[in-house]
């Protein structure tokens, strides 16, 4: 029967492996005690566990959470790094300190349910960390949103110029509509008498001569001759 202790080991590498947001698995040969802490107190900040596991247990631990992709990476003295942030920035301090201490030698890890490579992790340490690239985003959704603005003022500008040159060209084209003359009114006040023809014919009383002369003949006609005496 397996040992309590050795079945605890197991189980929590298990565990580990499955909760961390990232893995990477290294080889520590050649490197002190004191260099170990130092690398544990460099990971902490970016919310990374660093411990090391026997071989024996971590491959049964591998093996229980179904990750036999990383059995090959199991080989010499190998040290965890459980990621619980942005694995980017573990990656650069892995790799800035593989730099200084050769005797670390990044074999491989996961982010996510995805196994990565010695060389994938290298990849990742390239990467801008997240703050950075947030702001960077940010940067470039500012940029469009003040260039649209700029635009929609525009468009509404030369929309607006647009319709009244529109409106003045119908006006241009289209004959000017006839007004009809308003009727004439006759102001009562300054108005002059309208020059009315006096009835030539006199009424009694009055003693005007008529316009026209009568005929002798007519007035003969119409006068009878008076009855001699002698009849």
């Amino acid at each position: 029967m397996a040992r309590p202790d050795k079945v605890a080991v197991v189980e929590e590498v298990r565990d580990k492996l499955r909760g961390a947001d990232a893995a990477v698995l290294t080889e520590y040969r050649g490197l002190t005690v004191s260099e170990l802490a130092q690398l544990r107190g460099t990971l902490r900040p970016s919310s990374t566990e660093y411990k090391v596991f026997k071989n024996s247990l971590a491959r049964r631990a591998v093996e229980a959470a179904g990750l036999t992709d990383l059995l090959p990476m199991l080989e010499g003295p190998v040290a965890i790094a459980f990621v619980h942030g942005d694995a980017v920035v573990a990656a650069k301090v892995l790799r800035d300190f593989g730099k200084t201490y050769p005797a670390l030698v990044i074999k491989g890890g996961l982010l996510g349910p995805r196994v990565l490579t010695g060389a994938d992790v290298e990849t990742l340490a390239e990467i801008q960390p997240r703050e950075v690239l947030l702001a960077r985003l940010a940067g470039g959704f500012q940029a469009p949103l003040t260039k649209a603005a700029g635009l929609f003022q525009a468009f509404t500008r030369n929309m607006a110029y647009g319709l009244q040159a529109y409106i003045d060209q119908r006006a241009a084209a289209e004959p000017p509509a006839e007004v009809a003359e308003p009727e004439a009114t006759v102001d009562t006040a300054t108005a002059e008498p309208a020059d009315v023809t006096p009835d030539p014919t006199p009424t009694a009383g009055d003693d005007a001569t008529p316009s026209e002369p009568q005929d002798p003949a007519a007035s003969a006609a119409a006068d009878p001759e008076p009855e001699s005496e002698e009849s």
